[in-house]
């Protein structure tokens, strides 16, 4: 028996305008849990194709590469007999109707710091609306490997004092821990741009953002919650200014009702949002969201979820996906990572 779908953000009434119609499904989501070595990064991919036409891809990807009845994997199809073929097939077949938003875990844990503590928690933060702290981000995200260590103790520490629960205060003890890994990073000499990043987290302001937290501050984001930026700007890519976007997403536990309407505002009251309607005089008009709903569906049901659960998994499990691998045209030029790392990887 199946358990009701949770989440999601369906519209209360029909969509007016130009709007498009994605579906989305991520690779890699590991909850609160960003250090896991083996998954380093999350991908989140989208596609704009009707049912009958992922109806006749996923039937196409079965017939000529005798890939499972069942629903698609990215692991089983990576280990088919084919799988060279069938890729260059799929990705052929997608090419222009497809996106994919990559996250380094690692430096999303980063820009969270920054985006924390440096600047006024929001949910556009991790996205192109707010780049002006980026940055400052990337300095400390590139300094990482300076001598003597301390990266992993660094943001296993940030892990573990915003994993806070609500109506509880913060612990001191996470504070401290905190500040002393900041004070270690310090001093394994990261470079005077990274140092003078780091020397601006305050213990003051840590512990005020702490506060709201635990306080049940909802204007401030899941700290450890990659999905939301990740699915703000696959709605920006859709949405191209033009028109509005309403999403169909398999079942994901991030993607809450709440969260996802203080989403919907945030991308209203940014700059890729447009007017409701002209005003002559008086009040300028009120923003309309990008983001039109999301609804969740079990991606049993739904083959354009299936191929972009596919998209997902071979984005996040192949090799080359710098900017000269075969996913390159597909890849966000947003995606929250440090392209020269990816290349070094991908040599």
């Amino acid at each position: 028996m199946r358990l009701p779908l949770q989440g999601g953000l369906p519209p209360v009434d029909a969509v007016a305008g130009p709007v498009v119609e994605i579906a989305c499904d991520e690779s890699g989501f590991s909850g609160t849990n960003l250090l896991h070595p083996s998954t380093p990064v999350i991908t989140h991919a989208s596609v704009d194709l009707c049912v009958g036409e992922a109806v006749g891809l996923v039937a196409a990807l079965r017939s000529g590469f005798r890939c499972s009845p069942k629903e698609f994997k990215s692991g089983q199809f990576l280990r088919s007999p084919q799988a060279g073929e069938a890729r260059e097939w799929f990705l052929a077949a997608l090419r222009g109707r497809a996106h994919v938003h990559l996250v380094d875990k690692e430096y999303f844990l980063v820009t969270r710091i920054v985006d924390l503590f440096l600047a006024e928690p929001s949910y556009a933060a991790g996205t192109r609306l707010t780049q002006d702290h980026r940055p400052a981000a990337l300095t400390v995200y590139r300094a990482r490997r300076s001598a003597g260590g301390g990266w992993g103790m660094f943001l296993g520490a940030f892990v573990e004092l915003v994993r806070i629960k609500r109506r509880r205060r913060p612990d001191p003890r996470a504070v401290d821990r905190f500040c002393q890994a900041r004070d270690a990073r310090v001093r394994a000499g990261p470079g005077a741009r990274a140092e003078d990043v780091l020397g601006r987290l305050d213990r003051t302001r840590v512990w005020t953002v702490l506060t709201r937290l635990s306080d049940d501050d909802r204007s401030i984001p899941p700290p450890l919650e990659p999905m939301l930026p990740a699915l703000a700007e696959t709605v920006l890519f859709w949405s191209g200014g033009q028109r509005r976007v309403l999403v169909v997403h398999d079942e994901q536990s991030a993607l809450t009702a709440g969260r996802l309407s203080r989403l919907q505002q945030a991308l209203a009251d940014g700059p890729a949002s447009s007017p409701a309607g002209a005003q002559q005089g008086g009040a300028p008009p009120a923003r309309v969201s990008p983001l039109a709903g999301l609804v969740m569906v079990d991606s049993r049901d739904d083959p354009r979820v299936q191929v972009a659960d596919l998209l997902a998994g071979l984005a996040r499990r192949l090799p080359g996906i710098a900017d000269d691998g075969p996913l390159q045209p597909f890849l966000s030029p947003t995606s929250l990572r440090d392209p020269q790392r990816w290349r070094a990887v991908d040599q």
